[in-house]
């Protein structure tokens, strides 16, 4: 298990660079996050989050020392090619070149460039894109509000499904209202085909892997967990008419056309000081698999990170949506990652897996729309007086997320936004 703590993890650290010193900054110098960027000057590179700054690692090849093979990187693959080990020295390198008292501040601040005159870019283009359905609340409600009873296997394993890597897209990028087909009015018989009516969100955590299986060969919750390189927020947007309509075999169209991830990478290694218990099971719950069971899982495979949902309107200032926890989801990561290649599916360098919606058992932790309307019944209300049951055109819904545990800094992930624009219709 990634649980190992080190000097980077120290509370007492600060950082020279007093943005990242700041209360409430989701960079502070116990974070480190990687993402790839560029400039009006510059080309894509990797660069690494510092308060209100990005260290860009081009720039500090004379100080990085053994860390020197990340300078030349034009995108995340470089590194998360490297082993763990490589990763963490180059984290420890940072840390030291960056924190409150270092001799090394001139080379520092060489590198360094304001996040304002920056581009985020895809961190890298995954290879693939898996999404989960790990919270059983979400599940639970879902059923309810359509008048069935849940699945059998909801509660027996991490249910996914395959969706497009070529529509994951950096935070900011505008949201296209899809066209598909639909019954309208909901269960009219009728269907019709334009834009979608029901258009909706998914409040997810998402993680990037390293890859390494081969054809045919399983893997264990273990080997997973050392897959695994780090975490990113991620919208999975999803055309609610659309994909009721066609999942026959599964999601599809309704939700293939845009997935949103934010810009940073947190590292799995920035993360454990905020691991926590997997979620246990009931008497009433099914217990979990043997495959995908892990002494180590169970006891420290969940992540305590407060998630958020606000939704903006072109006329309305924005409107708190969801507060979830992520430790609440009844699956780990590790287990989905293990659950992906349990059938012998190979896991490559880059693959990116969404957690499913972060629902929470408390009453605001909805983390989607389609739960929290209740069938119409319950629309988002904004200070205006204007209500919405699903997104408009021009309504902004962006995601935060802060990781926090008793007596560390706590650590963010950046915003993960995104505008809804009208239907291209031809």
């Amino acid at each position: 298990m990634t649980t190992e703590l080190n000097a980077t993890h120290d509370p007492e650290r600060r950082s020279w660079l007093s943005s990242a010193n700041a209360p409430g900054s989701d960079f502070p110098i116990q974070n480190l996050p990687f993402g790839t960027f560029r400039t009006a000057e510059t080309g894509p590179r990797v660069g690494v989050a510092l308060g209100d700054r990005i260290i860009d690692l081009s720039r500090l090849e004379a100080a990085l020392q053994d860390c020197v093979w990340a300078t030349g990187a034009t995108d995340l693959s470089c590194v998360i090619a490297q082993p763990p080990a490589a990763v963490s020295a180059l984290r420890a390198r940072l840390s030291e070149i960056y924190s409150e008292g270092s001799s090394e501040r001139p080379a520092g601040e060489a590198a360094l460039v304001p996040m304002a005159e920056a581009e985020m870019l895809l961190p890298v283009k995954p290879p693939a894109f898996t999404d989960f359905c790990s919270s059983i609340e979400h599940i639970r409600r879902m059923a309810a509000n359509g008048g069935r009873p849940i699945p059998l296997s909801a509660e027996r394993l991490p249910v996914s499904y395959n969706s497009r890597a070529s529509s994951v897209a950096v935070s900011g990028t505008p949201l296209v209202r899809p066209v598909g087909q639909y019954e309208f009015p909901p269960n009219s018989g009728q269907v019709v085909y334009g834009p979608e009516r029901r258009l909706d969100y998914e409040l997810e955590l998402g993680v990037w892997l390293r890859g390494g299986n081969a054809l045919g060969h399983p893997i264990s919750v273990a080997e997973a967990e050392a897959m695994m390189f780090g975490c990113s927020l991620l919208n999975d947007w999803s055309a609610r008419g659309i994909q009721f309509f066609e999942s026959m075999l599964g999601p599809h169209l309704g939700k293939s056309f845009l997935t949103t991830v934010s810009p940073w990478v947190v590292t799995m290694e920035a993360l454990a000081p905020f691991r926590v218990a997997a979620r246990g099971r009931t008497d009433d719950e099914a217990a979990v698999p043997a495959h995908l069971f892990d002494r180590g899982d169970r006891s420290a495979g969940a992540l305590s990170i407060r998630m958020t949902a606000d939704l903006q309107t072109r006329d309305s200032g924005p409107v708190r949506i969801a507060t979830t926890g992520f430790e609440t989801m009844f699956w780990t990561l590790a287990q989905m990652v293990a659950h992906q290649a349990s059938s012998g599916a190979p896991l490559e360098l880059g693959d990116l897996m969404g957690s499913g919606t972060v629902s929470g058992p408390a009453d605001d932790a909805r983390a989607c729309l389609a739960e929290y309307n209740e069938r119409g019944t319950r629309p988002v209300i904004f200070p205006d007086g204007s209500k919405r049951s699903w997104l408009e055109d021009g309504d902004t819904l962006t995601l935060r997320a802060k990781a926090h545990a008793e007596g560390f800094v706590p650590i963010g992930f950046g915003d993960c936004a995104g505008t809804v624009a009208p239907a291209v219709v031809s």
